[in-house]
C-alpha cells in the first residue's frame, strides 16, 4: 500500500433525527475527490465512530467505498478497545473492499505496551488487509511507545501509523527507525509540515474537511520539498488547525461545514453543537483562510 498526501478524516453527516445522511456523504466524497484529497478515512474519530452503532459503521464504510468508485483509497476506522470487536469490524471492512483499516490504541482500558502489541497482532493475524495504527493519547490516555510501533512494523500487513501525538521529537525518532515500506502519517494538522519534512508520507487531517483543496496543495508542496509554498498555505490555515478543536471535535468542523452549505449541524450526544463563543473563533479562522468572506 502506497498512500501519500492529504488524507481526510471525514465527518459523518447526519439528518435532523440523527440518522446518517448518505446523500450529504456522497456529496462530500465528490467534493474531496475533485479537490485533490488523496484518500478518505471513514468512521474515524472525526466521523463519530464512538457513537455510531456497529451496523452504521459498516454501512458508512460500504457507502463511502461505493461513492468513491475506486478513485481514491478508503481507509476504514474499525478500531475498538475490545480486540474481538475490532477483529469483527475489520473483517466486515475487508469484505466490503476497504483498502486498509485504521486501528486506534485501545481507549479506557489503558493496556500495557505488551497488551497493545498483542491487540494489534491479533487483528493483523485475523485479517490479511493492510492496517494503519493510530496513536492519539489525548483521547485514549494510553500512549504507544516507539518500541511497540517498531515491533508491530515487523508484521507484514501493519503498514503505517497515524501519529496524532503532536510530539515532534518522538515522531522524528520513529521516522529514523521505521523499516522501508512502513508509512508514518501526521494526525496533528498544526505540526504536519514538520513531520513531513522529517519523512512522513502525509497528513490524516481534520482541517481537510473544511479546506480540502488547500490542504491537498499544502501537503503536496511539502512532499515535493517546496516548503516555502507549503508554509504559505499553512499560515492561511493555521487558525483553522486550532479552531477546529476549540471545543470537542467534530462540533467545530460540522458547524463550519454547515456554514458552507455542506451538511446539517447534527451531532450525536455526548458531543453537543458548537457554542456561540466557539462560533466566533471558527468564523474568524474561516475568514483568515478565505473560505468565507
Amino acid at each position: 500500500m502506497n498512500i501519500s498526501g492529504s488524507l481526510v478524516a471525514l465527518v459523518t453527516p447526519m439528518k435532523n433525527q440523527g440518522e446518517v445522511d448518505f446523500a450529504a456523504l456522497e456529496s462530500l466524497v465528490e467534493w474531496h475527490i475533485s479537490s485533490g484529497t488523496s484518500a478518505i478515512v471513514a468512521v474515524g474519530t472525526t466521523g463519530e465512530s464512538a457513537t455510531l452503532s456497529k451496523a452504521e459503521n459498516v454501512e458508512v464504510v460500504a457507502k463511502t467505498i461505493e461513492f468513491t468508485q475506486g478513485r481514491v483509497p478508503v481507509i476504514a476506522g474499525t478500531g475498538s478497545n475490545a480486540t474481538a470487536e475490532a477483529i469483527a469490524m475489520t473483517i466486515e471492512a475487508a469484505k466490503l473492499g476497504a483498502d486498509a483499516s485504521l486501528q486506534v490504541v485501545p481507549y479506557y482500558n489503558k493496556p500495557e505496551q505488551d497488551g497493545m502489541f498483542a491487540h494489534f497482532k491479533a487483528i493483523a493475524d485475523a485479517v490479511s488487509m493492510p492496517h494503519i495504527l493510530y496513536n492519539v493519547p489525548g483521547r485514549t490516555v494510553a500512549d504507544m511507545s516507539n518500541e511497540t510501533v517498531l515491533r508491530l512494523a515487523e508484521l507484514e500487513n501493519i503498514v503505517g501509523i497515524k501519529d496524532a501525538t503532536g510530539d515532534l521529537a518522538k515522531g522524528k525518532q520513529l521516522l529514523a527507525q521505521v523499516p522501508d515500506g512502513f508509512s508514518v502519517y501526521s494526525g496533528d494538522d498544526e505540526t504536519a509540515l514538520q513531520l513531513i519534512a522529517a519523512g512522513a508520507k502525509g497528513d490524516i487531517s481534520v482541517t481537510a474537511n473544511v479546506a480540502p483543496a488547500m490542504m491537498s496543495e499544502m501537503i503536496a508542496a511539502a512532499l515535493r520539498g517546496d516548503m516555502q509554498t507549503a508554509e504559505a498555505y499553512n499560515q492561511k490555515l493555521m487558525g483553522l488547525h486550532s479552531a477546529l478543536f476549540v471545543e470537542s471535535s467534530p462540533a467545530p468542523t460540522k458547524w463550519a461545514l454547515q456554514q458552507m452549505g455542506k451538511l446539517e449541524n447534527i451531532l450525536r450526544l455526548p458531543i453537543i453543537p458548537l457554542s456561540p463563543q466557539g462560533e466566533v473563533v471558527v468564523s474568524k479562522a474561516m475568514q483568515q483562510a478565505k473560505i468565507v468572506s
